[in-house]
């Protein structure tokens, strides 16, 4: 019997059960039929943040990031072509500190861009400064064991 892994869908917000063996089948949700990983990152705010952070049963990735912020606007591409690599054995998001202050505040972000990785609802790593893709890559496979 396969291990069953909750995900949350990043388009209607809705919880889904999804066989750990079938995770590389593109699996859809079942309420709005919306791909559950789409080899992009995800955007987040403080509501939709806690809702992955809470009920994703894959690591999750944050790039905390600010608009304003050159080295974020760099690392931006790079982050999305490691989405393409890290999906769907994790979750990767972005989530602006712009908009979200209070979550950025609350990891204690100081320096962006910063990419946090998440594992059972708590934090297990986290890097700042921007990178190629292929370094976000191996060091989030690292740190995610």
């Amino acid at each position: 019997m396969s291990e069953n892994i909750e995900l949350t869908c990043p388009a209607c917000g809705g919880f889904n059960r999804v066989p750990a063996a079938r995770l590389g089948d593109r699996p859809v949700c079942g309420h709005c039929r919306s791909a559950l990983f789409s080899g992009k990152p995800i955007p987040l705010d403080a509501a939709r943040f806690q809702r992955h952070l809470e009920h994703d049963g894959v690591p999750l990735l944050v790039d905390f990031w600010a608009s304003w912020c050159g080295p974020c606007r760099v690392m931006a591409p790079e982050f999305e072509a490691a989405a393409a690599t890290l999906e769907p054995r994790m979750r990767l998001a972005k989530l602006s500190t712009e908009a979200a202050p209070e979550v950025a505040q609350r990891y204690g972000i100081s320096g962006i861009p910063a990419l946090v990785l998440f594992a059972g609802g708590q934090e297990v790593a986290r890097r700042a400064g921007a990178m190629p893709a292929r370094q976000i890559i191996a060091w989030a496979q690292a740190a995610a064991g």
